[in-house]
């Protein structure tokens, strides 16, 4: 038998605070592979809550190449790629990558959270500033946070709130922002932002986990979409774990910028390669990015879309303007958020409700995503199902 443990007071309360808030989170576990139709607690589901935009998280191709690279090198990175962890699979991934987007350099990282975190963390100190879109993804925060930099988030969106941000600091630092903002939906100025980091001599960062793969000509993400290249966007971080369909992530930028993270960005140096059976998985799903398939999915998930934001218009919630996979219905209040996501299950409808910290106080959502998995006979279930939950009469029902 387990000993108890004495929890102290102030975990206990904190916990307690959650609740009554209807804050609290907690692990759901799938009892099937990530697809549209997952079984949850034994129960089949249609889920709207995925990142796999595309669809390939459980693609046969990605399947028989994250087994093959495994039969040839093995599981496990053994060490960090400084050490001895930098396999075959990693070099031919960041080759491919950095051809793809049109970079001198690629560096592969664990996570797309320390891959934030490394690079923010080595490019800004207290000398060096960080200026950063108001809604961006936290990992972006924490890392000028942890590089202990001067911190000012300019308002969502807006290029002449960051001017004035820039313009209040004598020396040069970091201007940062998300490609696809993972809650909103909606899509940063990025070509603005490019030309006013280089007015004011500001190196300029772009977060495209949300928007490589299923954005932009060949997938190339929000840097096809707004005319960008790797001189106009001199470092770029993208995450395998959305469109990708597997897991890591990776920073390109030129071979300076590589050389000097090589030497200072602590999550690269310190961290286990990740296994080289995912990266030949990531490889084998970059090819399909690029192909004819990964073009069809890219339109598939474009009908989603525009299907799901005309039907949804014409109910009585307010749908974030967003054109991307990430399309977000603002309720509010989160006991209502959660009440709706239930009502939803009750439906064969998995789509969870975001809540503060998530999402700013009062923003309560149910962040919808769409997938090229999913048919059209999802969309109209997910379409007709929304319309009956949010009628008055039914969420009245089981109160």
């Amino acid at each position: 038998m387990k000993p108890a443990l004495n929890t102290p007071d102030w975990v206990l309360a904190a916990l307690q605070e959650r609740r009554q808030q209807d804050l609290m989170r907690s692990t759901i576990t799938l009892d099937s592979p990530q697809v549209p139709h997952p079984q949850i607690h034994s129960q089949n589901y249609t889920a709207f809550c995925s990142n796999d935009y595309l669809g390939l998280a459980n693609h046969p191709k990605l399947i028989k190449a994250m087994n093959d690279t495994a039969q040839a090198y093995g599981v496990g990175g053994g060490s960090s790629h400084l050490v001895c962890g930098h396999l075959a699979p990693h070099q031919a991934l960041e080759e491919a990558l950095a051809d793809w987007l049109g970079y001198e350099r690629v560096m592969l990282f664990s996570t797309g959270y320390m891959a934030n975190l490394g690079v923010i963390s080595a490019l800004a100190d207290k000398n060096r500033p960080v200026v950063q879109d108001k809604l961006n993804h936290a990992s972006l925060i924490d890392g000028a946070l942890l590089a202990q930099a001067p911190l000012r988030r300019y308002l969502h969106g807006n290029v002449t709130s960051a001017q004035k941000l820039l313009s209040k600091y004598s020396t040069a630092g970091l201007l940062i922002t998300d490609g696809v903002f993972s809650m909103d939906g909606d899509i940063a100025p990025l070509a603005d932002l490019s030309q006013l980091a280089n007015q004011h001599d500001w190196m300029f960062m772009v977060d495209d986990a949300h928007g490589l793969g299923c954005l932009g000509e060949n997938g190339r993400g929000c840097l096809s979409l707004a005319g960008l290249d790797a001189a106009s966007l001199p470092i770029l971080v993208g995450t395998f774990g959305k469109s990708f369909g597997t897991a890591g992530a990776f920073v390109a930028t030129s071979h300076d910028y590589a050389e000097y993270l090589t030497q200072f960005a602590r999550p690269y140096v310190y961290t286990t390669a990740m296994s080289p059976a995912i990266a030949g998985a990531t490889l084998a799903s970059l090819q399909l990015v690029q192909s004819v398939e990964g073009q069809e999915r890219r339109e598939r998930l474009a009908r989603h879309i525009a299907y799901f934001r005309k039907r949804v218009q014409t109910l009585p919630v307010t749908l974030m303007p967003s054109n991307t996979a990430i399309q977000p219905i603002v309720v509010g209040d989160s006991k209502a958020a959660i009440k709706i996501s239930e009502r939803l299950k009750d439906l064969g409808i998995w789509c969870t409700a975001i809540r503060p910290p998530t999402v700013p106080v009062g923003s309560a959502r149910l962040r919808i995503t769409l997938s090229a998995a999913h048919s059209d006979e999802d969309l109209v279930l997910l379409c007709d199902s929304l319309e009956r939950v949010l009628t008055a009469n039914f969420l009245n029902e089981k109160r």
